[in-house]
């Protein structure tokens, strides 16, 4: 919409007109009973409309398109592409003729001319056109500001400019979730699993053609939104993902710490950065959109001065006989521990091995791998608890129990059929 009037007649005329896709022309089909009083004229009115769909006259949608009637909306993401023209209406040869298109946000002005140059001269009826492309970064409101600078024939300078202001709307609404995975069995960092909730917030269906995490380089991402039937995969929303108005689809990944940064207890402390989501659909007639996130960030876990993970453990142990675990230990904080080790009993779980040993010093970073044997003298599902690690320097004592548990079972037990 032109929000600035010309005060003086020029000898050139500006005009600006989005480009976009045409929309599907619509018909509001009017009928009646055959006894009524018009009987069939409207069928035949609507037989005769060009804009209907033979032998479907009564369809609200045509087989016409409707090119846009205003800048209509915006969203981000979008390209916002626009034709503007600049026409000679004079009798008179126009000289040093310098077009200029800025879009203004609320944080930034962009020029989006194709050229700088002025135009040497236009004649008569004749015009100066120019295409402008803009990839949409920022939501609210944007004044597509458009300046014409030429000379007359008499050697008089003449500028004029005009404003067309429009709306930016949010198309997506995005919502993040972040889970931290337990790995009693990994000898590095847990993983994350993060679930992306993604509500189309438009008035009309989205096709959404990529939905993806760029993961930073502190993690390796693998996409949990296939399911996989033999060789090939399908999207778990089916073949034709279609996101209709305020429905939400939730996506699922999961990050595992790369093995450099997982090794290292003191790298993964604190807030870090997860990566970004980079998401591509599309409108009714093929309009493109593209939305990335900022840097999504998390609060890693804490574990304390020390963690205490297995690397090695059985799932399934038989009754009253021995069986090996490997424990890490390993120093989060950052002093140097000079540990002791106790193993305590529990009313299932009998430790072998002598309790009250020197572990030795380990410095701030660093880990070991200690093995212990263990006995089970009850069935079922067993949690190994009773270690217990003691820092000689602070005098600290650590307590670790439900670390791991074992499904004990009788061995001397048959099934008979």
């Amino acid at each position: 919409m032109d929000v600035n009037q010309t005060k003086q007649e020029h000898l050139l005329a500006l005009k600006v007109m989005r480009l976009t896709k045409p929309t599907l022309f619509t018909n509001l089909p009017v009928t009646c009973e055959g006894r009524d009083l018009p009987g069939d004229l409207f069928g035949q009115l609507m037989k005769e409309d060009p804009s209907t769909i033979k032998g479907a006259e009564t369809l609200m949608l045509g087989e016409m398109l409707t090119l846009p009637q205003n800048f209509g909306n915006i969203f981000l993401g979008e390209t916002f592409s626009s034709y503007i023209s600049v026409h000679n209406d004079s009798n008179q040869v126009v000289k040093d003729i310098l077009v200029k298109a800025d879009l203004q946000t609320s944080s930034q002005r962009l020029n989006l001319s194709a050229s700088n140059s002025a135009v040497a001269e236009l004649k008569p009826e004749c015009c100066i056109d120019d295409v402008i492309h803009h990839e949409v970064k920022e939501i609210g409101t944007h004044i597509l500001v458009c300046a014409v600078s030429y000379t007359t024939q008499y050697g008089e300078k003449l500028y004029f400019r005009k404003f067309f202001k429009f709306q930016v709307l949010k198309p997506l609404d995005v919502k993040t979730k972040f889970y931290n995975a337990e790995s009693d069995l990994s000898s590095v960092t847990d993983e994350v699993f993060l679930e992306a909730q993604i509500q189309n917030i438009t008035t009309s269906p989205m096709f959404m053609e990529k939905v993806s995490l760029e993961p930073s380089l502190m993690y390796n991402v693998t996409e949990l939104n296939m399911v996989t039937d033999g060789e090939e995969g399908e999207s778990t929303f089916g073949k034709m993902s279609y996101l209709q108005p305020l429905d939400t689809r939730q996506y699922l990944y999961c990050l595992k710490p790369k093995p450099e940064y997982a090794e290292k207890a003191g790298v993964i402390k604190g807030v870090t950065v997860i990566g970004k989501l980079d998401i591509v659909w599309k409108t009714n007639l093929g309009e493109r959109g593209r939305l990335q996130t900022s840097q999504l960030q998390r609060m890693a876990p804490g574990y304390g001065d020390i963690r205490l993970s297995m690397e090695v453990i059985p799932d399934t142990v038989n009754l009253e006989e021995p069986f090996d675990i490997i424990c890490k230990i390993t120093n989060c904080s950052e002093r140097t521990m000079d540990l002791v080790l106790e193993m305590c009993n529990t009313r299932s779980i009998h430790w072998c091995g002598v309790s009250g040993r020197q572990l030795g010093k380990l410095s701030p970073g660093a880990f070991l791998s200690l093995p212990l044997t263990l006995l089970a003298s009850v069935q079922g599902l067993q949690s190994i608890s009773g270690l217990r690690l003691t820092d000689t320097f602070l005098k600290r004592t650590y307590e670790y129990d439900d670390v791991a548990q074992v499904c004990v079972v009788c061995p001397y037990i048959s099934n008979e059929s």
